[in-house]
């Protein structure tokens, strides 16, 4: 391998998330080692062309493991010996989470405290959790801040991600190696997962078919770019950041009325809308306070719905 400003570890390479981190990693010098195990959430060949320009890198490698087997993580850090291990693998999304919750916490949970053993037991130098807004569940209080108590989660999803923030506090107090969750706000931008609002509205609308639209439209996320998204977790790698949560969004929440808005100006197209009732397990609105990461991370997003959503639709059309 050939990257000279250290040695990174990303489970969940493959993901939307994912590839676009590597990619980065790789840019910037690093020898990155890619953990992912193209499970069928979502068509595995979505996830393999993710990371195809990778194939050549002579600073990335790929290992193919699922995160609860503790054989293969402990291979793949004997054979890497990274430095930094940024956590990103996990069953995403909220209402399938509730259809199967035993899956979601043994994934989350048991694949997180694989991870983290093995972290420590090869004395990386620190770790980097993706957890999620979603830990806030419907606080009332907004912008949500880090201080905020994350105990009523809406979702089994929710759950896993604050009992992996809770398992990351506990690695850092017993190891002493920093460990922080990176509470990810609502991302979005090319390569985005086929089950996302976005995702599916531009599909639809761009053909005319109806979406189906959960609520009022009265609903917000703290919609955030990907690339704003990876600003954050690169700055995050040196820092010095020694805090156990620290928020990433974009601090200007969208109704869900102005996404679909938003769509069809992109589109060039009116939206045809079936109006159903509020799912299970969905928060009435995210709201990134973002000042934490602002003086620590110097993180500032810069790109806005608008122009998130036409860099998506473009790369959606190929």
């Amino acid at each position: 391998m050939s990257g000279s400003n250290g040695r990174v570890l990303v489970t969940g390479a493959a993901g939307f998330i994912g590839s676009h981190l590597v990619s980065r990693l790789l840019d910037l010098g690093f020898d990155v080692l890619g953990l992912d195990s193209f499970c069928d959430f979502y068509d595995p060949a979505v996830k393999r062309a993710n990371i195809a320009t990778f194939d050549n890198n002579r600073s990335f490698r790929l290992f193919e493991a699922d995160i609860r087997d503790v054989g293969a993580v402990r291979d793949s850090f004997g054979f890497f010996r990274p430095d930094i291990v940024i956590h990103l693998a996990a069953m995403a999304g909220v209402r399938p989470s509730i259809e199967n919750p035993g899956l979601y916490r043994d994934v989350n949970v048991n694949g997180t405290a694989v991870i983290l053993r093995q972290a420590v037991a090869d004395g990386v130098r620190r770790i980097l959790f993706a957890s999620s807004s979603s830990v806030y569940g419907n606080a009332a209080t907004v912008p949500f801040n880090e201080n905020l108590p994350i105990d009523s989660p809406l979702s089994p999803y929710a759950e896993t991600k604050i009992s992996g923030e809770r398992l990351c506090v506990a690695c850092a107090r017993q190891s002493g190696i920093p460990v922080t969750s990176l509470r990810l706000f609502t991302v979005f931008g090319p390569r985005q997962r086929p089950d996302l609002a976005i995702s599916r509205f531009l599909a639809a609308v761009s053909c005319g078919r109806p979406i189906q639209v959960f609520g009022d439209g009265q609903s917000s996320r703290d919609y955030t770019y990907v690339t704003d998204i990876v600003d954050g977790i690169v700055s995050a790698i040196d820092s010095g950041l020694d805090v156990p949560a620290i928020n990433l969004g974009n601090s200007h929440p969208v109704s869900l009325a102005g996404l679909i808005e938003t769509v069809e100006q992109v589109c060039g197209r009116r939206a045809i809308i079936e109006r159903l009732p509020m799912q299970p397990g969905d928060v009435d609105r995210t709201w990134a306070d973002i000042s934490l990461a602002g003086r620590v991370l110097g993180f500032v997003p810069r790109i806005d719905i608008l122009d998130g959503v036409m860099r998506q639709w473009e790369w959606m059309k190929g």
